[in-house]
Parts: C-alpha cells; sequence; structure tokens
C-alpha cells in the first residue's frame, strides 16, 4: 500500500505538472505577458494581451519603452517607429492627426515597404487589435484625440488628358525636386532631405517596384497625397489640389511604374516614354556571351557563387521577445520610402 501511494502522488505531481504547462504556453500563444513585469499602470484585458504580444514580437526593435530603441535599433535604417512621438506616416486622416485604429492595423498587416518592418498578417485579428491597443499606451495624445479620415472620391477614368494633366502637375507641384524628373528619387534635393528626428530620407523611386510604404492601391496613393507622410518631408496637397487633380497625379505616377497597365500604355502613346517593364526572375533575356580570342581554352569556366545576402537584423537569441522587425507606422529599419 505504501508504494502504491507513493506511486500515486508521483503520477499526481507530474500530472499537476503537465497541466500547469500546458497553461502556461496557452498564455504565451494568447498574448499574456507571462515572465514579464507589468507595468503598475492597470491595462484592459486587451492592452494586457497586447503587452505580451509587444513583448515578444516588438520589443526588440521599438523597445520597452515604445520611443524606437529597442536592442536592434543601432543596426536598422530606417529607424524603428518612435510611439511615444505618435506621429505617424501611414494614416487616412489629415496631416498631423492620429490614425485610426483601422490604419495600424492595415500596417501590421502589410508590412511597410522599404523597410525592416515586416507583415504581421499571420497574428490573429484579435491579437493585431490588441497590439494596437497596447501601442496606443505609449503616448496621451490617444486619450484626448479622436482622428476622423479624409473623404476619398471615386476615381476618375485614365485617360491621356488624365494621364498628361498628371504629369503637368508634378512639374507645377514640383514633385521631381525630390523624386526627380523621371520619378526615380533622384531630385535635386533628394541628398539633403531629413525626417523630422534630423536623419537622413530617401525619396521613393516609382520606377521600381508596385508598393508603396503606405500601401499599393490607387486610392492609398491617393490618400498619400492629401495626408501626407507625417514625420517626413512629404507634405499634404488636400490644400493644393483638388481630387480630380490628385487622381491625374495617381494616373501619371502609374505610368512610371515598372509593370503594364492603361496608363503606361497611353503614356507611351502620347510621348511620355515611361521606363522598361520589369521583367520576372527567369523571364530575362540571356546576355550574348563574350567572343573569346583564338586559341582560348574553351571550357566554360564555372560561375562564382553569388553572395549571400547580408541580414541587418541582429541576433535575436538574445532578445526576451521574438524581435523581428519593427511595428505599425513605418518603423523599421527598413526599407526605402514611399512618396517623401
Amino acid at each position: 500500500m505504501k508504494h502504491f501511494g507513493n506511486r500515486t502522488f508521483i503520477l499526481a505531481s507530474v500530472a499537476s505538472m503537465a497541466l500547469m504547462l500546458a497553461d502556461s504556453g496557452s498564455s504565451q500563444n494568447a498574448g499574456v505577458s507571462s515572465g514579464y513585469p507589468v507595468p503598475a499602470d492597470s491595462m484592459s484585458p486587451m492592452e494586457q494581451q497586447g503587452h505580451g504580444l509587444y513583448l515578444r514580437y516588438c520589443v526588440g526593435c521599438h523597445g520597452v519603452r515604445g520611443d524606437g530603441n529597442g536592442e536592434n535599433a543601432p543596426y536598422l535604417e530606417p529607424k524603428p517607429r518612435d510611439f511615444t512621438a505618435a506621429t505617424f506616416k501611414c494614416r487616412s486622416t489629415p496631416t498631423g492627426s492620429l490614425p485610426l485604429d483601422s490604419d495600424l492595423i492595415h500596417t501590421l498587416e502589410r508590412g511597410i515597404q522599404a523597410s525592416n518592418m515586416p507583415s504581421w498578417y499571420t497574428l490573429t485579428p484579435q491579437d493585431r487589435q490588441a497590439l494596437v491597443a497596447y501601442i496606443k499606451l505609449f503616448s496621451p495624445r490617444w486619450k484626448k484625440e479622436h482622428p476622423t479620415p479624409i473623404s476619398v472620391p471615386p476615381e476618375t477614368a485614365v485617360t491621356a488628358q488624365s494621364v498628361r494633366h498628371g504629369h503637368e502637375l508634378f512639374e507645377k507641384m514640383e514633385c521631381w525636386k525630390c523624386h526627380g524628373q523621371e520619378g526615380r528619387g533622384d531630385g535635386p534635393s533628394a541628398s539633403t532631405l531629413t525626417d523630422s528626428k534630423d536623419r537622413p530620407i530617401t525619396p521613393y523611386d516609382f520606377t521600381h517596384g508596385e508598393r508603396f510604404k503606405c500601401g499599393e492601391t490607387n486610392k492609398d496613393l491617393y490618400t498619400i497625397f492629401m495626408t501626407g507622410v507625417d514625420g517626413t518631408p512629404m507634405p499634404s496637397f488636400s490644400d493644393n489640389l483638388k481630387p480630380e487633380e490628385a487622381w491625374d497625379i495617381v494616373h501619371y505616377l502609374r505610368a512610371l511604374q515598372p509593370r503594364k497597365s492603361a496608363a503606361r500604355e497611353i503614356a507611351k502613346s502620347i510621348g511620355l516614354k515611361p521606363g522598361p517593364i520589369d521583367q520576372p526572375a527567369g523571364d530575362q533575356p540571356n546576355p550574348p556571351a563574350a567572343a573569346q580570342p583564338s586559341g582560348a581554352d574553351s571550357t566554360p569556366q564555372q560561375a562564382a557563387p553569388a553572395a549571400e545576402p547580408s541580414s541587418s537584423a541582429p541576433d535575436n537569441n538574445a532578445q526576451p521577445s521574438a524581435p523581428t522587425t519593427a511595428s505599425p507606422e513605418g518603423q523599421q529599419p527598413s526599407n526605402p520610402n514611399s512618396p517623401k
């Protein structure tokens, strides 16, 4: 009986430990901040969940205080977003305003182009909402300001007149001073541009890729013109452009991008001559073989292996969370810019 009792006790202890581990794992997967100190201020269940997710995924770049000074920040360009400043690039609200929760969620879903801020689409919708709730605790502005989105009218038709007028407005509004005459991000002011923290910033190159820092649709591009990219030299043109004029610029800039589109074909037909279309890997024509001198060894030489791209992010093993890259708003060392 004694032996049986000891064995029962051992089995009960093992079962209890298993339940504790299962509960712990469930808490971590749910984003609960187990194992980390909880701020003194009381948080709602949603904010508490966001706190755990932030410590797990965001703290490495954005820092414990949300100021963009995480352990990985020195190695990132552009730098991670400073949530304490409450200045966000990607918004559907007027310049100087806070973004909507949906703006921050969209940033989490798509990531930030040309930066180290990845897409967090793999998180559940509730997790993304919880992260937004926690991020808003870093600035008192969220408690007293209630942003509203701008109105985006239906897109106008893509016509020769629209594309041509868009080109004229690109010149008139002096977009070329930063983005260059051909939209390559090489305008005369490009090398002098800095962000709100006096850090160098690069204007967007419209001739590469299809995505912008703050989205990829025509509506996203229209919104960028009319709200500006806060924290950068890219202003809002809501006071300078009529809605139909903004759509004209959208159509012209689409003609500059290396993809097939109605705007691009129209631009060619009226002589704007956009650059070559990017070809997918594997569709690139083979370059002609170089002629070899007489008597040269005809045995083809093996090409040197391509160098592996270096990663800008440091080893994350020492991180209390999984420091991938930034969090909403552009943060992250990420990558180039959107129209700035």
